[in-house]
């Protein structure tokens, strides 16, 4: 789950650094010179501040590596598009040092890990003026070395005005669209609530439904039952009862049955409705797949008292999958994995794309399977395990499985392990099965 989360983190701060390189040279060139001819100050330190507190796992330093060299750049090159009579080392003389203000800015925002307090714009401010005034602080040494320039105190108490300034800026657009995220983000979660309570709402309706079918069930069995017996003593002869009576109680167990077949259907038809209702969810990304799935088993391992580490890759690019038949299959095979082991261990999930298959690899490092059972624990109702009460499994998991992918079109192997200890099952299923143009 770590790796998807960095991934997807990584991909939203490369569209950062994109549009950062675009707007903060073109913010740069709101400007005026309150030092000297050649030390700028523009809204592109706001503008390149406020970026900076964007990114969440790429190292701000390369931005800040990157967007001074777009800038020197971006001034040198408009300085030859608007006609100055200014050769190519004199404008890189006058703008070479923007690059040292924004990588010592980048370093430092690194080094002060400003990130750490996204909640407390006030440390956010303080530390955003101090890096400021020492990157300008930078900049001038830069330009007294190579140009000469020099700098009073009076320019000194501009730039902290400046500074203080600009954070104020940056921290009021910071917070705005925080308070727009946390709006949202509530908003969102208003909407999933009220579709959840509806959801257990329509579910609770179907509960009652069945629970009256099993009611059904159980009143019919006992009057099957009685049948039975009846029939077993006119059998004996030690029943003498008209055979219209017989008749009679068989065609309202048979009524009773299509009532609760009728019962049935009416339950079936309301979940395949919640079902189809849900439709947004059917299909979903491999890793967030199998991140459901890990977490699910991390929870049922802890109930079961277990201390089990999961180890997930993926490989190979995929289309978004059928959430339920996945959910279906692995999790019954993971679940089989942490049910195997007895007090601590290793599971592991590999997921590989091969050409028009998907291998799903589920390995644990469990006390393994016989080789005895090798062909058996395929075969509904089959089990080897028990819990302390020597109540089994009902032992319907794994050939449920086979089921299932069979009728996919895939198959399903069992691999052992070094010394007959572990297991691995390997799953193929075919991908335009589990994907929405299949």
């Amino acid at each position: 789950m770590t790796f998807v989360n960095i991934s997807h983190l990584l991909k939203k701060d490369i569209f950062i650094l994109v549009l950062m390189m675009f707007t903060v040279p073109l913010a740069g060139e709101l400007n005026f010179y309150p030092v000297n001819e050649t030390f700028r100050v523009s809204f592109g330190a706001p503008t390149f501040f406020f970026f900076l507190l964007l990114f969440r796992k790429m190292p701000v330093v390369l931005p800040g590596f990157l967007t001074g060299m777009v800038i020197v750049g971006f001034r040198v090159l408009l300085d030859q598009l608007m006609g100055e009579n200014i050769d190519w080392t004199s404008s890189f003389q006058a703008h070479f040092s923007s690059f040292f203000y924004y990588f010592t800015y980048s370093f430092l925002f690194h080094l002060a890990k400003v990130n750490r307090f996204p909640n407390r714009p006030f440390i956010i401010g303080g530390i955003g003026i101090t890096i400021e005034l020492l990157s300008d602080l930078v900049e001038l040494m830069m330009q007294y070395f190579v140009l000469g320039t020099t700098m009073t105190l009076a320019a000194l108490n501009d730039m902290t005005i400046i500074a203080i300034s600009h954070s104020f800026i940056v921290l009021s657009f910071f917070n705005v669209l925080k308070l727009y995220e946390a709006q949202s983000k509530e908003r969102q979660i208003r909407k999933q609530n009220e579709h959840m309570l509806m959801l257990i709402s329509n579910l609770y309706e179907e509960s009652i439904h069945l629970k009256k079918t099993l009611i059904n069930i159980e009143n019919t069995t006992k009057k099957s039952y009685d049948l039975y017996k009846r029939l077993n003593g006119l059998k004996n002869g030690r029943v003498a009862v008209p055979i219209e009576e017989f008749r009679r109680q068989a065609l309202k167990i048979a009524g009773e049955i299509h009532e609760v077949k009728k019962d049935n259907q009416r339950i079936f038809a309301g979940l395949a409705k919640l079902i189809s209702d849900e439709r947004f969810v059917d299909y979903m990304d491999v890793h967030e797949l199998v991140g459901i799935i890990v977490r699910t088993n991390e929870k049922y391992a802890r109930l079961l008292g277990k201390d089990i580490r999961f180890v997930l890759t993926v490989e190979g690019n995929h289309p978004p999958y059928h959430v339920f038949t996945i959910l279906s299959i692995i999790n019954n095979v993971v679940a089989n994995a942490v049910e195997a082991i007895h007090a601590a261990g290793t599971i592991t999930i590999g997921v590989d794309r091969e050409r028009d298959s998907v291998a799903f690899r589920v390995g644990d490092d469990g006390p393994g399977v016989p080789p005895k059972h090798k062909y058996l624990i395929f075969k509904p109702g089959f089990t080897s395990k028990y819990d302390g009460s020597g109540n089994s499994s009902t032992g319907i998991g794994l050939s449920y499985v086979k089921e299932m992918v069979e009728q996919l079109g895939g198959d399903i192997a069992l691999q052992g392990g070094l010394g007959g200890k572990g297991a691995t099952f390997t799953i193929r299923l075919r991908v335009d099965r589990l994907t929405e143009e299949g």
